[in-house]
């Protein structure tokens, strides 16, 4: 049986570390430990493999028989260490980074804060795949997502980018053809906009104060892409529900009229998801961490 296995990697790196510098105290010091500690390293792979590396004297080191051929298949593993080592702990994160959204929140919040995120981690490539249904991030090979709510999964992570309640908004061409309703009844009379992922069915649900109130619209434009619904309702095709901090802009520009404001749904959540906290490469750390911190859902400065 064999009395060396991927455990004795470190030591023999050690040992041939010492065979290059001559001496433990210049192995310790290129090694950043202690001589007594890279003696004890050296002792212990000698009685693992049970023979002598090197003879010890009080003036030198003499590398033995064994020792030579010993070092001669083990000179190249400090390198290699090394540069497994930079792999898994980067000076500076790089590498591919795959995340997956809707494409309204990439066109509204991602992309004009691209540059920035650029600039600061010039190593970092990231490859956007836009769908507005949910991808196994596992079997897809993605590294992060932007989702609306949380998973049900508990093996991923969710954190919370941001959380806000749905209310209705329709066009000011709508409301110049329509009317803005008043009551409920003119409410579920008027043209809706609707998401199918939101609205199973032809019910959609909202809470006025404590109570919750069912609404059945009779004439509805139905799509499964927050995008193309935002552009319907803009168009005057209908009313539409949708969160007023992603479609800020177009409310202070004018393009869209709350509708009956006392009505809203319960609060939805935007969460950056991703497989697992543990082993997390420091390229996905690093998106990770600027996504939260930028707060992407407020209007970033200098647009």
């Amino acid at each position: 049986m064999s009395t060396i296995d991927f455990s004795h990697l470190r030591l023999l790196a050690v040992y041939t570390t010492v065979v290059e510098t001559g001496s433990f105290a210049a192995a310790a010091r290129k090694l950043h430990t202690s001589r007594s500690r890279v003696s004890e390293q050296v002792a212990q792979l000698e009685a693992d493999l049970g023979v002598r590396l090197l003879q010890r004297s009080t003036r030198q080191l003499t590398v033995t028989h064994e020792g030579q051929r010993v070092y001669d298949q083990a000179r190249a593993l400090p390198s290699i260490l090394q540069d497994v080592e930079a792999i898994a702990t980067p000076r500076e994160p790089s590498g591919r980074v795959a995340i997956t959204l809707n494409h309204d929140i990439a066109h509204k919040f991602i992309l004009p804060r691209l540059a920035d995120f650029q600039r600061r981690y010039p190593r970092i490539q990231l490859d956007f795949v836009l769908n507005d249904e949910r991808m196994d991030l596992v079997s897809e090979q993605i590294d992060l997502a932007i989702r609306i709510g949380l998973p049900r999964d508990d093996s991923v992570v969710a954190r919370v980018l941001y959380e806000e309640a749905v209310t209705l908004f329709a066009s000011p061409a709508f409301v110049d053809t329509h009317g803005l309703p008043d009551t409920l009844a003119e409410l579920e009379a008027a043209p809706w906009t609707l998401l199918t992922q939101s609205h199973h069915g032809d019910v959609v649900r909202l809470r006025q104060g404590d109570q919750t109130v069912e609404i059945r619209p009779t004439v509805f434009t139905r799509c499964n892409s927050p995008l193309l619904l935002q552009h319907l309702v803009l168009r005057g095709y209908g009313i539409g529900p949708m969160l007023p901090g992603v479609m800020r802009a177009e409310i202070e520009a004018g393009q869209l009229i709350p509708v009956m404001p006392e009505l809203s749904s319960d609060p939805l959540v935007v969460s950056l998801v991703y497989p697992s906290r543990k082993q997390l490469p420091e390229r996905t750390r690093a998106v990770v961490d600027y996504l939260m911190a930028e707060r992407l859902f407020q209007q970033p400065e200098g647009l």
